[in-house]
């Protein structure tokens, strides 16, 4: 997974033509956009830290522990808690993370590829 995880990193540094690897934040920080659909130039901090936790909603639904509930009046994504995550420790809790973005990203490439 460390192989995976270190080359979606470089593919998405080339991609955006940044001058360092995007970490764990910056990959949610994505994530959440792509999920709610809507890009501005500027995200306000509550917005960023509300698009962290959208994305890590939608990395968990796969695995049962969150369930779309659909979008309120603005746009935003919610989900319900179907579950409670567990995981004790960050570097648990990074892992599967991780392993779900590395998911994440392989399915939005095969969708890009399909249409």
């Amino acid at each position: 997974m460390d192989f995976a995880w270190l080359q979606l990193r470089h593919r998405i540094k080339k991609m955006l033509k940044a001058d360092t690897l995007p970490d764990i934040k910056s990959l949610l920080f994505l994530i959440g956009v792509q999920e709610l659909g809507t890009v501005k130039k500027d995200f306000s901090k509550e917005e960023k830290r509300d698009l962290i936790h959208v994305a890590a909603c939608a990395l968990l639904e796969e695995e049962g522990y969150y369930e779309f509930e659909g979008r309120d009046q603005d746009g935003w994504p919610h989900w319900i808690v179907k579950k409670p995550f567990t995981l004790k420790g960050v570097d648990e809790q990074e892992k599967v993370l991780k392993r779900n973005i590395i998911h994440y990203f392989k399915n939005l490439e095969t969708e890009n590829q399909n249409q």
